[in-house]
């Protein structure tokens, strides 16, 4: 891993990577068409993601995680609001702030959404893949584990 490589193996790392990144955003793509969450933007979905792993939190703090404007954050929440997946109380610190949660009905979306993918997808690998191709491929998971860890 630490020897300089030769001129051919970094022409073959470059075509690599480029057929590596098309073919993972064309099964992103996929993927997130199984979802039917069409009507959310993409930073609204990156809030509700984050609300679901993170937990409650402000608008302010979410705008600084997500790096945008709180204003932005407040126009992305409320429309998440109006949709019934986001719910606020008052700080109990600091009554002047609320604090968002994900509702119920929005953990049932979130759950239902990674389930039409994952559905998707082992269809797709019984479908198209040989009982070998799936086991080639779950040895290659381990180095794409290793590269998203990179």
């Amino acid at each position: 891993m630490g020897e300089p490589l030769a001129e051919s193996d970094v022409v073959q790392a470059l075509a690599l990577a480029g057929e590596l990144r098309v073919v993972l955003s064309k099964l992103s793509r996929r993927l997130r068409e199984q979802a039917h969450a069409a009507d959310l933007t993409g930073s609204q979905k990156s809030v509700l993601l984050r609300l679901e792993r993170d937990g409650p939190a402000t608008v302010t703090a979410l705008a600084r995680a997500e790096g945008v404007r709180p204003q932005s954050m407040g126009a992305t929440v409320s429309g998440l609001e109006a949709m019934g997946h986001v719910t606020g109380s008052p700080d109990p610190s600091d009554g002047r702030q609320t604090i968002l949660c994900i509702t119920a009905a929005c953990r049932e979306f979130i759950r239902a959404a990674r389930e039409a993918k994952e559905d998707w997808l082992f269809r797709a690998l019984r479908a198209k893949l040989a009982p070998r191709e799936q086991e080639q491929l779950a040895s290659a998971l381990e180095l794409l584990k290793r590269l998203a860890d990179a």
